[in-house]
Order: C-alpha cells, then sequence, then structure tokens
C-alpha cells in the first residue's frame, strides 16, 4: 500500500501522549498529527488515567520519569486486557526500565532522542495488536455463538446453564421457562449439543408462528390426500427430527387436541400423520419452552395437566435481562462486536454515558432487544462512540412512576404493546416491515396484534 493509503488507513486512531516536558509532548503531538493520527495530550500520570477512562484511546505514548505519578505506577493501574497498547518513553535509555515495564503490561518502548520513523513503526504495530486483540474477542463471541456457550456471568443465568449441563447428558424432557427474549433457543441448541444426540438433527417449531389449521400438520406430517392442498405426503418436525431433539417453542399456546397428540408423543413415542393410520415409531428428544405461566393456565383448564407434569421433568428458569444487569456490558459489547463486522464498519465503543444509560433501563424484550439496539447504533451512530442519544430507550422506559404499580404481567404486556406500537408506526402500518425490524415472523406478529387489542397505524399491512 501507498503511503497515502497508510495515512487514509489511520486517519481515525486516537493517540494519548503523556510527558510532563512540553517540548516533548508538542514535537510528538505535531509528528503524530502530520501523519494522520488523533492526538490528546497529558503531563502527569494522574492526567492519563482520566483522560483513558474518558476518551478510549487506541495507544498509549506513556514517560516513565514524571511528577505526581510515574509512568510505571500508570501502567500497573491499567492492567487490563481491555487497555490500549502502551509505548513506554524513557531518557535513561536503559533496558532494563524498559524490561520492567513491559514486564508490568507495556507493549513497547523507545528511547529519548527517538526518531520520527522509529516512532511511526511502533505505533503501527501498537495499533495493528490491539485490531488482532479485537478482531479475537470477536471471532471468540462467533465460536461461542456457533457451540454450546452463553454470555453471562451473573449469578442466576451460571445456575441456569448449570442445570442444562447437567441435563444435557440425559434423555429427560426439559421445561424452558422464562420471558420472550431471555434466550430460550439459545439454552435448547446448549443443551443439545452437550448431548449423545448432538449430531443428530435439531429441529424448532414454533407454535404461535403457524397458523392452527397448519400447526398439526406442521408437526405430525400427513397423508396424500389427508385434506384440500395435500398434493403428496409430507414428514412433520417429529419424525424429522428423529433421533435428534425437536424444540416446541411457545408451548403454552398449543391447542388443546394437539396437547393430546402431544401427550401420546411423549408416553408411547409414537403417532400417526394427520389422515394416516399407520402408528410411527420415533425416539427424540422433547425440549419445550414457554413466556406463560402454565401452572395457572392448568388451574384455568387452559392446559392438560397430564402434559404438564410430562413436560416439566426438569424445569430450567431464565432470568430476564433486568434481573441479570451485571451481564449487560459483556453482552453489549459483543453484540457491537458482531454488527460492526457485520455492517463492515470499524468498531465503535459505548460511552459510559451510553452504558449508564444501558445499566439503567428496565429491558421489557431482553437480551434479543439489547441485540436489535447494539445493531442499529452499530448502523445508525455517527463519530467512533456510540452516546445515549443513539440509544432511543427512554420513550418506553420500563421504569417510569406511572408503570411501577402494574402487577407482572400487566407490565410485560403494557411494554410488549408499546414495542409492537412503535415499531408499527415506524413502518407506516406494514406489518411485514415491523415484523422485520423487530426479528419477528410476520404471522406471529398478527397474532400478538389481535391478542394485544393493538390498534394498528394506517398504512398497508402486506
Amino acid at each position: 500500500m501507498s503511503q497515502h493509503g497508510e495515512l487514509i488507513k489511520f486517519v481515525h486512531e486516537k493517540i494519548l501522549v503523556v510527558d510532563d516536558d512540553p517540548d516533548i509532548r508538542t514535537i510528538v503531538k505535531d509528528r503524530l498529527q502530520r501523519t494522520g493520527y488523533q492526538v490528546i495530550t497529558a503531563e502527569d500520570g494522574e492526567e492519563a488515567l482520566k483522560i483513558i477512562a474518558q476518551e478510549e484511546p487506541d495507544a498509549v505514548i506513556l514517560d516513565l520519569q514524571m511528577p505526581r505519578m510515574n509512568g510505571m505506577e500508570v501502567i500497573k493501574r491499567l492492567k487490563d486486557n481491555s487497555c490500549p497498547p502502551i509505548i513506554v518513553i524513557t531518557a535513561y535509555g536503559t533496558i532494563e526500565k524498559a524490561v520492567s515495564a513491559m514486564k508490568e503490561g507495556a507493549f513497547d518502548f523507545i528511547t529519548k532522542p527517538f526518531s520520527p520513523d522509529h516512532l511511526d513503526v511502533v505505533i503501527k504495530k501498537a495499533i495493528e495488536h490491539r485490531g488482532l486483540k479485537r478482531d479475537n474477542c470477536y471471532l471468540q463471541g462467533v465460536i461461542n455463538a456457533s457451540f454450546p456457550g452463553i454470555i453471562g456471568e451473573s449469578l442466576k443465568i451460571r445456575e441456569a446453564m448449570n442445570v442444562a449441563q447437567k441435563v444435557a447428558t440425559t434423555s429427560s424432557t426439559v421445561l424452558l421457562l422464562g420471558e420472550s427474549g431471555t434466550g430460550k433457543e439459545i439454552f435448547a441448541r446448549f443443551i443439545h449439543r452437550w448431548s449423545h444426540r448432538s449430531k443428530k438433527p435439531f429441529v424448532v417449531i414454533n407454535s404461535v408462528a403457524i397458523r392452527d389449521e397448519l400447526l398439526e400438520s406442521e408437526l405430525f406430517g400427513h397423508e396424500k390426500g389427508a385434506f384440500t392442498g395435500a398434493y403428496q405426503m409430507k414428514r412433520g418436525k417429529l419424525e424429522v427430527g428423529n433421533s435428534g431433539t425437536v424444540f416446541l417453542d411457545e408451548i403454552g399456546d398449543l391447542k388443546p387436541e394437539l396437547q393430546t397428540k402431544l401427550l401420546r408423543v411423549l408416553e408411547e413415542r409414537e403417532f400417526e400423520r394427520v389422515g394416516g393410520i399407520q402408528p410411527i415409531r420415533i425416539d427424540v428428544r422433547i425440549i419445550a419452552a414457554t413466556n406463560q405461566d402454565l401452572f395457572n393456565r392448568v388451574q384455568e383448564g387452559r392446559f392438560r395437566s397430564d402434559l404438564f407434569f410430562r413436560l416439566n421433568v426438569v424445569s430450567i428458569n431464565l432470568p430476564p435481562l433486568r434481573e441479570r444487569s451485571e451481564d449487560i456490558p459483556p453482552l453489549a459489547h459483543l453484540f457491537l462486536e458482531r454488527a460492526c463486522c457485520d455492517c463492515n464498519r470499524q468498531l465503535i465503543k459505548l460511552s459510559r454515558e451510553a452504558m449508564d444509560h444501558l445499566m439503567n433501563y428496565h429491558w421489557p424484550g431482553n437480551v434479543r432487544e439489547l441485540k436489535n439496539l447494539m445493531e442499529r447504533a452499530a448502523v445508525l451512530a455517527e463519530g467512533d462512540k456510540i452516546t445515549p442519544h443513539d440509544l432511543p430507550l427512554s420513550n418506553f422506559h420500563a421504569r417510569k412512576e406511572d408503570n411501577q404499580a402494574k402487577s407482572y404481567r400487566d407490565a410485560i404486556l403494557y411494554h410488549q404493546r408499546e414495542v409492537i406500537r412503535r415499531a408499527l408506526e415506524r413502518s407506516g402500518g406494514n406489518q411485514s416491515r415491523a415484523a422485520e425490524s423487530l426479528h419477528l415472523q410476520r404471522t406471529y406478529l398478527a397474532r400478538l396484534i389481535k391478542k394485544l387489542n393493538i390498534r394498528e397505524a394506517s398504512g398497508g399491512h402486506s
């Protein structure tokens, strides 16, 4: 690449120069600015730590010998994988001091007097090193997304993961309980991958996303001529998933006649296709999930008690994001890194104010809402840092005074309505576009609109 190309490549990188000698600061700053970097300066270690926390520079050039707080103390306080690479300046040219600094975490060193060309080379290496660390974090996130692994260190999520790991080695039926967006399908895939069925099919079926008249055929399949339009035999999801795992999402919405047929599958491991008379035996592991209170539905007569007890062999409660707030920062950073990579954008950062904004939000949409928000910010945010302005949360913030008196269920329904209503407003009433923006299937969104009695915005509904 040409020299001009290199200048363009690094034009947005931010460098902090820390030295108590104003002449050194001026010389280094002028050189770096001519090369295309953004430059900030500090005259001592204490000022440097404040600037690093606020500005998050991409590299730090740090003098070791300074008043108030020397360079070695700064390095010790910044001992963290997320801190920027530190290039040490030493006036004495002693290898011992530089080696000690590198043992404490410095990336490299230069000695006074130093040549501009040498400075350029060392900074370029430091920037590339930081880029490799970011790439490694992103790839680790991809691995975590592709293989068993769930982000979170909170006690509640660790407890859920421990139960999932234990039950994965068995063939027990599992019931996953939690609000929408808490990651029930991720947990189901986690259990499947750790089981002896991991090389067999993992089949997903959402009871709400499919019309009632088609759901039976989707689950059990049909014979040719079983109904109008059944021009050929079709295997159902249970049959396709034979020897593997079938994940039944939104099981609480299953209509009574399908509850009866599913109970037979769990008890006898067999069923007939729609229009068929030949029993089909299968060996599948069932993982069911719901965001509803199945016990209450049993009490109300809307869900079979015998099916509930068959499904509830091992239940795992997935906590909402508001109850595991310590997991918000790692999740936000991971989703932001993925989103920046997907849209071919240089990694941008969350400002401290933006992170405070996220930490104080109630998250009615849970992890899914956080993921969508980071994707939006990656596309629309200007500059190299996300601010609260880029995070439009306040319009339906769940900690408003008027919502504190609501019951748990009423609060959830309220926020579901608000999220869907605003999506419809943005799409001009077009359900397809609204569903796409919410990462929902259109048929599922239509059912939610009807269920929640949402008055649709004017516009098309295709």
